[in-house]
């Protein structure tokens, strides 16, 4: 059993990122160190920020440097919240770059893209009123 899964971002600048979260997320991190920063997304979920450097020292000389990435999608964090559009026009304000607008997904989701300063992909989702899951 999994008691809590952390996501972790690899990130140029962990206050920039930071400030970017803590705005489009409307949370306070729950930690706040140099090295890392964390939003607790629920009880279970947990949003890292980790300053690239910070990685290629824990990770070793043989792990790819996140830092040489640049440009191309990293991750993809895939958020269902109460208020998508809310949450993807906070993305925006703060500085993300809209990818697809909101729109109905052909999985049942109303869901909207963009990307943060670090190539993260942001989705912000709700699911469609009357919407079943595809089956698995």
């Amino acid at each position: 059993m999994i008691a809590t899964v952390h996501f972790i971002l690899y990130v140029r600048h962990q206050a920039l990122a930071r400030n970017f979260y803590r705005q489009v997320l409307a949370l306070a991190p729950r930690l706040d160190v140099p090295g890392m920063t964390e939003f607790a997304l629920s009880d279970t979920a947990v949003l890292g920020l980790m300053p690239e450097s910070g990685a290629v020292r824990l990770l070793g000389p043989h792990a790819a440097n996140p830092a040489t990435a640049s440009g191309v999608p990293r991750a993809e964090v895939y958020l269902l919240v109460t208020q998508p559009e809310l949450f993807h026009a906070r993305a925006l304000s703060a500085g993300a770059t809209e990818l697809s607008p909101m729109q109905l997904r052909a999985w049942g989701h109303r869901a909207a893209y963009s990307q943060d300063a670090d190539g993260h992909v942001l989705a912000f989702a709700a699911p469609c009123e009357g919407s079943t899951p595809p089956p698995t």
